[in-house]
C-alpha cells in the first residue's frame, strides 16, 4: 500500500474493502520546502496548548476554491489591517522628512549634523527596542501590544510638534524611537498565525507598500497642512506633527479593538459574538498553516520567551549570514532617501514642489517592491533578485557620482527619483528569515534581529552624506559604491550557504529508512531549522 501525505484523504478503497490506516502510518509530505517529506505524521502534531488544537484535524480537506476564497477574506480582515497601522507607523516615523521642507531646521537653529545626530538617536533607540519589545508582544499577544505602542507613539509624535531646540529635539526623537521600535517583527510574527510560509513574502510586500504608500499619502497632506504656516503663531511643520500624530493615535486605539489574538479567536463585542469565520474556515486556517509549517503549532499565542530560549534563538548561527548582510544591505539607498527633500530644495524647488516631485519616485517604488516579491516566489529564487538589487544601484549610484556638477536639476531629479525607487528586497530578507528560523521562538527573536540590524545600517547610512561633502556628496557616494560591491560578494555567498546545508541534509535524509526517520524524529534533541528534515529557502 502506498503512503499516504499529510494533504491527502486518510482512506483508500482496496478490494472493496475501506481500508482506514492509522495516523502512526500516514507520513508528512512537506510544505513549502520547510519541512522534507517522509516522518509519521503525527509527529508534527501541534502542542494541547496551541490556540488551534481544537481545530486540529490531519484527515480535514478541502478544495482549492475554498482555500482562495478563504485567504481573500484574510486579506481583508487581516492584512489591510496591519498595513494601515504599518502607514501609521511610518506617517509618525517618516513625517520628519516633510517637516524639513518647511525649514524646521533653519527654525530650531540646527545644523544638518546635528540632525544627523537626532536621526541615529532615533535609530539607535529604534534597534534598542526590538528584541525586548518581541519579548513583550510574545507575552502579552502582538494584539493587544501593537495598539498600546502606537497610542504612546502617538502623544511622542504630538510632542514634536513642541520642541524648541537642540536638546528637545534629542529626546523626543529617543522617546519616538524606543516606543516605535519592535513594531515590525511584531507584525510579521502576528500575519505568521494566519498565512503559510509561500503566501508571507507578498502579504510583507503589501506590508511595504502600505508603509511606503504613506510617503505619497504625505506628500498630498503636508502640501495642505504645511500651508497651516502662522496659524495660532505656529511653524506649518508643527501642526504637521500634531495633526497627524492625532490621526495615528485613532488607528492605534481602534486597533486595540479590532485586532483578534489568532485565527480562532475571533469572537467580541466588537468583531461579533460569533467571529468572523465559521467552524469550517478556521479548520482550514489552521490545518493548512500547520501543514505547511508543523513548527507553528509547538508555542501559543500567549507564550512567552525564557532567557534560554532567547539565547538559544540568539546564538542560531544559521541565520547569522541574513543577519550580516543585513547590515550593509540597504545603505547604498538610505542617504538619497534620506535626503531628497533637502536635495531638491538645494537644486531650486520651492516646498510644495518638492513634495509634490517626491511622488513619482514612491510610485516606482511600490511597483518594484510587489513585483520583484512575486518574482523571487515564482521562481523559487529569492537571492537572485537580491543580487539584481545590488546592480540597480551600482548603475545609478555611478551616474550619480559622474554627472558633472553643471547638469541640470531634472537631470539630477531623474537619477535621484531612479534611486529612491529601487527594488525594495528587504521584504523578501524578512520573509526568508521568518521562513528559515523553523520555530516560533527563533522567528520572535530572528525577524527582531534581522531589524534591529537593519536599523543599526540605518545608522550607518544617515552619517555617510556630511554638510563638508555637500551639494554633491562625492565623497559619500563613492563609499556607498564599495558598499554595494560587499553586498554583492555576500548575496552569493548567503545562497550558496543555504544550498550547502541543504545538500548536507538531503544526503543524510535520503539514506533513511522510514523507521530511521521517525526514530530520529522522536529521540532527537535537535529543534527547529537544526532538524535534519528541516530545509532552508534561499
Amino acid at each position: 500500500m502506498s503512503q499516504e501525505s499529510f494533504s491527502s484523504e486518510s482512506v483508500k478503497q482496496v478490494a472493496a474493502v475501506t481500508v482506514v490506516e492509522p495516523s502512526s502510518k500516514k507520513r508528512y509530505e512537506g510544505g513549502s520546502g520547510t519541512f522534507a517529506a517522509g516522518g509519521s505524521l503525527d509527529l508534527y502534531e501541534p502542542i494541547a496548548q496551541y490556540e488551534g488544537k481544537h481545530r486540529y484535524d490531519p484527515e480535514a480537506s478541502w478544495t482549492e476554491a475554498e482555500e482562495k476564497k478563504l485567504v481573500r477574506k484574510l486579506d481583508y480582515k487581516i492584512c489591510s489591517w496591519v498595513c494601515l497601522m504599518f502607514f501609521a507607523l511610518q506617517l509618525d516615523r517618516g513625517n520628519i522628512s516633510q517637516a524639513l521642507s518647511d525649514n524646521m531646521l533653519n527654525d530650531l537653529g540646527l545644523s544638518t549634523n546635528q540632525y544627523n545626530y537626532g536621526m541615529t538617536i532615533f535609530y539607535l533607540c529604534f534597534l534598542c527596542a526590538e528584541v525586548p519589545s518581541q519579548m513583550i508582544s510574545k507575552r502579552l499577544g502582538p494584539d493587544r501590544w501593537i495598539p498600546i505602542q502606537m497610542v504612546i507613539w502617538s502623544v511622542i509624535g504630538i510632542c514634536q510638534g513642541l520642541v524648541v531646540g537642540q536638546k528637545s529635539f534629542y529626546a523626543v526623537r529617543a522617546l519616538l524611537g524606543l516606543v516605535e521600535g519592535g513594531f515590525i517583527p511584531d507584525a510579521l510574527l502576528y500575519l505568521s498565525y494566519f498565512y503559510t510560509n509561500k503566501e508571507l513574502p507578498m502579504r510583507v510586500s503589501f506590508f511595504y507598500c502600505a508603509s511606503n504608500g504613506t510617503f505619497i499619502v504625505a506628500a498630498f497632506l503636508a502640501f495642505g497642512i504645511l500651508h497651516m504656516r502662522d496659524i495660532g503663531g505656529w511653524e506649518g511643520w508643527r501642526w504637521l506633527f500634531v495633526l497627524e500624530g492625532a490621526l495615528t493615535a485613532i488607528v492605534g486605539v481602534l486597533s486595540w479593538f479590532y485586532l483578534p489574538p489568532s485565527p480562532t479567536q475571533t469572537a467580541s463585542w466588537f468583531r461579533g459574538k460569533d467571529g468572523w469565520f465559521t467552524e469550517r474556515e478556521e479548520t482550514i486556517m489552521v490545518n493548512r498553516v500547520l501543514r505547511d509549517d508543523p513548527a507553528k503549532g509547538g508555542m501559543h499565542n500567549r507564550q512567552g520567551l525564557t532567557l534560554k530560549l532567547l539565547w538559544d534563538s540568539l546564538m542560531d548561527y544559521d541565520l547569522w549570514p541574513l543577519y550580516v548582510i543585513s547590515l550593509t544591505l540597504l545603505i547604498p539607498t538610505q542617504p538619497v532617501t534620506a535626503y531628497l527633500t533637502l536635495n531638491l530644495k538645494a537644486l531650486g524647488f520651492d516646498t510644495f514642489e518638492t513634495n509634490l516631485l517626491t511622488i513619482p519616485a514612491y510610485v516606482l517604488f511600490l511597483i518594484q517592491l510587489v513585483f520583484w516579491v512575486w518574482v523571487s516566489e515564482k521562481i523559487n529564487n529569492r537571492q537572485a533578485i537580491v543580487l539584481f538589487y545590488s546592480f540597480w544601484c551600482l548603475v545609478l549610484l555611478l551616474a550619480l557620482e559622474l554627472l558633472p556638477s553643471t547638469a541640470g536639476p531634472w537631470a539630477w531629479y531623474a537619477v535621484t527619483m531612479l534611486i529612491v525607487g529601487y527594488p525594495y528586497i528587504h521584504a523578501i530578507n524578512v520573509s526568508l528569515t521568518s521562513r528559515n528560523a523553523g520555530s516560533v521562538r527563533t522567528r520572535t527573536v530572528g525577524s527582531a534581529m534581522y531589524n534591529m540590524i537593519c536599523q543599526a545600517s540605518t545608522i550607518i547610512g544617515s552619517n555617510i552624506y556630511r554638510d563638508d561633502d555637500k551639494p554633491y556628496y562625492r565623497r559619500g557616494n563613492k563609499v556607498l559604491l564599495a558598499l554595494v560591491g560587499w553586498n554583492i560578494v555576500m548575496t552569493i555567498f548567503v545562497k550558496l550557504y543555504y544550498v550547502r546545508r541543504n545538500k548536507t541534509r538531503e544526503e543524510i535524509w535520503n539514506t533513511m529508512s522510514l523507521e530511521e526517520k521517525d526514530h530520529y524524529l522522536r529521540t532527537t534533541k535537535d529543534q527547529g531549522n537544526k532538524r535534519l528534515d528541516f530545509r532552508f529557502a534561499h
